[in-house]
């Protein structure tokens, strides 16, 4: 995750040295060379995921001075990330919220009996009547057909249970530590409010289409009520990207490990372009597109 972006950039190398000088802990050696079970606790992925995707950007911009993005997003972690990105507050500042974000949310998984599932191939309106029916929320809106559900582990198993006679052609329950994006992170969210309170932030250079509106938030207080209430709140990941094309942005950069985000946006909208950058191979590949 990020390893051989280290061995080759001195821009690179700086960051995560810089990360590890602002939280105190070693977060680039996790991501180098932990293992599986490290690198994804709530406490360590979030700022993993941060990191990784702002030395992406650094890169980007080292190699074309003059790139300049337009418009920003992320799903979930992601959206602050796009934040940073965006100028809204300082790479440090942006670190430690995340880091923050990730101890706190992970502290509300250890205190709650909390599961999620994907549901596959039901309408919304479907879903959120089964979710509606069991008592737990919709948490991720990412592709037509490709809904999450989260909450309390017994709703979500009798959701499961009776997704198929709801109409829903599969559910599957995923393999998280808790129940994010529901109201069993309200103790995390609330903690968290406090943080954004605390972080000085400036208006973004360019647009954000927050998670929980779907929109561009006008004003920093608007970023930060957002910013917070996406913790118990839905993704809406596909209104998002609508948004974004109805802005008339049809390419995109992924920042981040693996290619899951491009994979939602062919769903949601098949005519966008999106480059994929997780290592040195596809880092390279993206620039060569965009020169």
């Amino acid at each position: 995750m990020g390893r051989d972006w280290a061995e080759t950039s001195p821009t690179a190398r700086k960051l995560a040295r810089d990360a590890d000088e602002i939280l105190g802990f070693a977060l680039s050696k996790v991501m180098f060379e932990g293992g599986d079970e490290e690198l994804t606790k709530t406490s360590i992925c979030q700022p993993a995921l941060y990191l990784h995707g702002m030395m992406a950007l650094a890169l980007v911009r080292e190699r074309l001075p003059d790139f300049s993005p337009p418009a920003a997003a992320g799903l979930s972690l992601g959206e602050f990330t796009a934040h940073a990105a965006a100028g809204t507050f300082s790479f440090a500042d942006g670190l430690k919220l995340v880091a923050r974000r990730g101890e706190l949310m992970e502290q509300a998984c250890e205190a709650t009996d909390g599961a999620m599932a994907a549901l596959i191939g039901g309408t919304e309106e479907a879903v959120r009547a089964l979710a509606d029916t069991h008592g737990v929320d919709v948490a991720n809106l990412n592709a037509p057909g490709q809904i999450v559900i989260s909450g309390a582990s017994a709703g979500i198993d009798a959701a499961v249970a009776g997704a198929k006679e709801a109409g829903i052609r599969r559910a599957i329950k995923l393999n998280v530590a808790g129940a994010y994006h529901s109201r069993l992170m309200q103790s995390a969210q609330d903690r968290l409010a406090e943080e954004l309170a605390a972080v000085e932030m400036r208006e973004p250079r360019v647009p954000v289409v927050c998670n929980f509106t779907a929109d561009v938030a006008a004003g920093v207080d608007a970023i930060r009520e957002n910013l917070e209430k996406q913790v118990t709140g839905s993704v809406r990941w596909v209104e998002s990207v609508r948004k974004l094309a109805a802005m008339g942005h049809t390419q995109f950069l992924e920042l981040g490990p693996g290619r899951v985000l491009a994979g939602l946006v062919s769903k949601i909208d098949p005519s966008l372009t999106v480059h994929s950058i997780e290592d040195l191979a596809s880092l390279e590949a993206a620039v060569e597109a965009l020169s």
